[in-house]
């Protein structure tokens, strides 16, 4: 059974709560303020597809899927069936917990590349159906979004907000509404892996032969974990479909799976927050890239090859390791965990 932790017991959290109060004071714009928006709604999501990666150690290739789902779910339930946002959204939850539980049975009995391959197989059918089935998708066109409607108004970027006197813009609200949920999703998953659930996980990773001897049942957990991340992935695709009103079949793409998977690299397998700056700096770098012009996308994937080379275990675990070997035991005691 999962005991929930308050955030006092999460190091981490206070911190990335307050990152998430500065940002919106130094970065006083419209523009920075939306990009900061998606990122934290991306961030979300491998939050929960690093537990699948970082702790179940079960590659997926094809998790941009459940992210088009939970955002097509939700446009065509409330476009189409004129359903209000929230129970679009949990019915499109539910709809891909379905699918991933269904097809998280047969696939994830195989190890290796082969489930890789299995779950891009996945990612591939979801992607061909979302691009074909123009009468439900709009095919490749794409498909308007309804704007989020919450506690009874419409939560839109081009509006204002009166909350105890202050003025605040449509923008500033998803971006609160996205900071939420991004601590929500991490707070959930410290939960988690601090659980029995995640010590099961754990296990698996490092050797299913032996967990399975000490009595896991490897694949209850293998599947209750991809089902958890492909809702995740649901969830926050509804709500970045709600944010930008409008989507494509882009989302659904292999592309974007990679993107998923490398910011979980990046960041560094198993750790919660090291994902998180993985998401932000996988965003962030073509804005910064820019300038580069026709070599921006020669830079990006130069500096994730550096990264990846002398930062193998990913950015966050890395940084810690140094922290450790550097920094007087007192010190680094009271700083946060990854």
């Amino acid at each position: 059974m999962m005991r929930l932790s308050m955030p006092s017991k999460m190091p981490g959290l206070p911190v990335l709560v307050l990152v998430l109060l500065l940002v919106p004071i130094i970065l006083n714009d419209e523009f920075y303020l939306d990009i900061a928006t998606q990122m934290a709604l991306i961030a979300a999501t491998v939050v929960g597809l690093n537990l699948l990666v970082g702790y179940a150690g079960q590659v997926s290739l094809g998790h941009a899927a459940f992210f088009a789902m939970g955002a097509y779910g939700s446009a065509i339930l409330t476009g189409t069936y004129g359903w209000t946002p929230v129970p679009a959204l949990l019915c499109a939850a539910l709809l891909v917990a379905t699918l991933a539980w269904l097809v998280g049975r047969p696939i994830l009995r195989l190890k290796g590349h082969y489930l890789s391959m299995a779950t891009l197989g996945l990612g591939i059918i979801i992607a061909i159906v979302i691009n074909n089935e123009g009468w439900l998708t709009g095919g490749p066109d794409g498909i308007p979004v309804q704007p989020l409607s919450l506690m009874g108004f419409e939560l839109s970027i081009f509006d204002e907000y009166h909350l105890f006197g202050l003025v605040i813009s449509g923008t500033h609200a998803w971006y609160a509404l996205a900071g939420v949920l991004l601590v929500l999703a991490v707070w959930i998953a410290q939960n988690l892996i601090d659980s029995p659930i995640g010590r099961a996980l754990r296990a698996v990773h490092g050797s299913e032969v032996a967990a399975r001897t000490v009595g896991v049942d490897t694949s209850h957990y293998k599947l209750l974990i991809f089902v958890i991340s492909a809702v995740y992935a649901s969830v926050m695709g509804s709500f970045f479909a709600h944010y930008t009103g409008f989507i494509t079949p882009q989302l659904a793409t292999f592309e974007h799976s990679i993107e998923l998977i490398t910011m979980v690299v990046l960041g560094g397998m198993g750790s919660t927050y090291g994902v998180i700056i993985g998401a932000v700096l996988l965003l962030l770098l073509p804005q910064l890239l820019t300038d580069f012009h026709e070599y921006e996308m020669m830079m990006f994937g130069l500096i994730l090859m550096l990264t990846m080379i002398f930062m193998p275990k990913g950015l966050l675990p890395t940084l810690s390791a140094l922290v450790k070997r550097h920094w007087p035991a007192g010190v680094r005691s009271s700083g946060p965990e990854g």
